[in-house]
């Protein structure tokens, strides 16, 4: 069954408690270890702003250079791409804020992106907590109009949000939606649940 969620236009009176939160709870490929994860995605008319968090005790982070595999880290992981559009945007980050960028159709068929100072661009920041570790990021419309050149703050996107970490101590997968593969494969457009532009 495919999810839903509301991305709310958020202002300077919205408190945390308002923003809609969403919960990876599905568990995929692995058992279960324990690991939990979850977030919250908003908008402030210019940005899409993203805060993603992983309770996680054994936290692996040894890639800091952009574009690394840090899906081989504890990463947290966004997927999405407006409703009607055929490719799809990949943000991955690992707790040092090493952020990994794609765009394509599908797992083969996937430019890389880079930009000069991508911490910088996007803002982000990653903090550890006294359970595991949080990230967080904003996504420029500009940057999204360059990829979907008729993007607005309005709409649906199809989407996912992924918890990962291929070579921690405790290998595991968890997503927002569930994803129908019978082998690890996050970059199934065709598993996207939906989000909901306000």
């Amino acid at each position: 069954m495919e999810k839903q969620y509301t991305i709310i236009r958020a202002g300077s009176k919205t408190r945390p408690d308002d923003i809609p939160e969403l919960t990876m709870d599905q568990v995929l490929w692995e058992p279960d270890c324990g690991i939990r994860a979850g977030g919250r995605i908003f908008h402030d008319g210019e940005n899409l702003l993203v805060l993603l968090r992983a309770k996680e005790r054994d936290i692996r982070a040894e890639y800091t250079a952009p574009m690394s595999p840090v899906h081989e880290d504890s990463c947290l992981e966004f997927f999405f791409m407006p409703a009607g559009e055929e490719k799809y945007l990949n943000f991955e980050i690992n707790p040092n804020g090493c952020l990994h960028i794609g765009f394509g159709r599908d797992r083969y068929d996937r430019e890389r992106i880079l930009l000069p100072d991508p911490a910088a661009y996007f803002r982000i920041r990653t903090s550890r907590t006294a359970d595991g570790w949080e990230a967080e990021y904003r996504i420029p419309g500009e940057f999204l109009r360059r990829f979907y050149p008729e993007f607005r703050f309005t709409g649906i996107l199809k989407a996912n949000v992924y918890k990962c970490g291929d070579k921690t101590v405790h290998p595991h997968y968890l997503a927002w939606n569930p994803v129908d593969s019978s082998v690890p494969d996050y970059h199934r457009p065709e598993s996207f649940g939906t989000m909901i532009l306000e």
